[in-house]
């Protein structure tokens, strides 16, 4: 069940989100916490070099396996401000992370980009749940979802909708 905690998470996704766009890149911020609730890593996207795996999700993933014991990752909450693709749903779960929050839901983002006439993605938005077993997973939370579908329509807008 979403709180309170989890919400002032997601806003601070929702600011990396917002920090990835004034980047010039697509808007998604995420953050790694520990079960006592300190930050332990926090990313946002930065595909816009060309490299389209640096998700702020993977980017969680591999600082996860090479700096968090084994022991502490399922208890490990990833926050995101939209849900994971395939590849980072893929990591996450390899890697051994616990419960995932998510602001957005890969069907929304489908809707939107269909809405602001982009080409769909290169990858299928599967849910989360058609990726990975035994996790924990909470989203989309709505009270974000005009909030970051505006992040992703003025991405879009500023891109000319070709992404």
């Amino acid at each position: 069940m979403i709180d309170d905690i989890d919400k002032k998470q997601l806003l601070r996704c929702i600011a990396l989100a917002q920090e990835a766009l004034d980047d010039g890149d697509e808007p998604f911020g995420s953050l790694l916490v520990a079960k006592d609730g300190r930050v332990l890593f926090e990313d946002r996207n930065r595909v816009s070099g060309g490299d389209h795996t640096r998700h702020p999700e993977f980017a969680i993933a591999k600082w996860a396996a090479q700096n968090v014991p084994e022991a502490e990752r399922r208890d490990a909450v990833v926050y995101t401000s939209g849900e994971h693709c395939p590849m980072c749903a893929a990591a996450h779960a390899w890697v051994g992370l616990g419960r995932i929050v998510y602001a957005a839901s890969a069907e929304q983002f489908t809707r939107w980009r269909a809405e602001l006439g982009a080409k769909p993605g290169r990858v299928r938005a599967l849910a989360i749940q058609e990726v990975i077993d035994d996790t924990l997973i909470e989203g989309p939370v709505d009270e974000f979802a005009e909030r970051i579908k505006a992040l992703h329509v003025a991405h879009y807008r500023k891109a000319g909708a070709q992404q």
